[in-house]
């Protein structure tokens, strides 16, 4: 069974910075792209940033210069520091793997 578990969301100022987890298991997690979506309040879900199974992040350019995707191979874990974040930055993230997505994490950024 493929099991994705997110952390890391949560309340934080304009400005601040969070980092989002994605531990992954049931799959073949070295050959597969990670992927961060997310989903804003009156918006469609919308991509955010694939770190390949090469090592290779690529971004979307809302969140390009404040994100930096990362993955570790040894513990099936992908890692999305997020700095500078803005009102605009809240929505529920979910990170997803081919077909396979976690269960998202909210990302709340407020005065």
């Amino acid at each position: 069974q493929v099991q994705l578990v997110e952390s890391g969301g949560g309340l934080v100022q304009p400005g601040g910075s969070l980092t989002l987890s994605c531990t992954i298991s049931g799959l073949a997690f070295r050959a597969s792209d990670i992927a961060w979506d997310r989903q804003a309040p009156g918006k469609e879900r919308g991509w955010v940033a694939t770190i390949n199974q090469r090592l290779v992040p690529s971004y979307a350019g809302i969140v390009l210069g404040r994100i930096t995707a990362s993955r570790d191979n040894a513990v099936n874990t992908a890692r999305l520091p997020m700095n500078n974040l803005n009102i605009e930055d809240t929505a529920t993230d979910v990170c997803y793997a081919g077909r396979h997505q976690g269960q998202g994490t909210q990302v709340t950024v407020s005065s």
